[in-house]
């Protein structure tokens, strides 16, 4: 891995730089309750394209946040887990989560109208 000599104004843009934008968090959600595959990321967002879904993992991999298991078989199956370095965004995943379920509260009144039936609103 080649480092290229950067300045941040603040450490919060390298954060952002590896798992800002509109799908990384969720993708990473996702994956804190375990291996999925492919198929089943995109069952779950059904809004990502398979282009986004496929280039958001590819850099999640590159930043070493997810490990992509390719398992030797016919057909091919490939899963997708948080790397030992991916679980220490844990605790930044759940803290997002909380504060947007607090600001839905806030805005909506009822979290329950706003939020998708998902593993992830219990």
């Amino acid at each position: 891995m080649t480092l290229v000599k950067k300045k941040y104004n603040i450490s919060v843009e390298a954060t952002l730089e590896v798992i800002g934008g509109k799908w990384k968090c969720v993708i990473l959600c996702h994956l804190t309750h375990g291996k999925k595959r492919t198929t089943e990321l995109k069952q779950l967002m059904p809004a990502i394209t398979q282009k986004m879904l496929t280039q958001q993992l590819r850099e999640l991999e590159s930043d070493g946040i997810i490990n992509r298991i390719s398992y030797n078989q016919v057909p091919p199956k490939v899963e997708y887990e948080l790397s030992e370095y991916g679980e220490s965004l844990k605790d930044i995943l759940d803290s997002l989560c909380n504060w947007g379920e607090q600001h839905i509260i806030k805005q909506y009144g009822d979290k329950h109208a706003m939020l998708e039936d998902s593993i992830l609103n219990k």
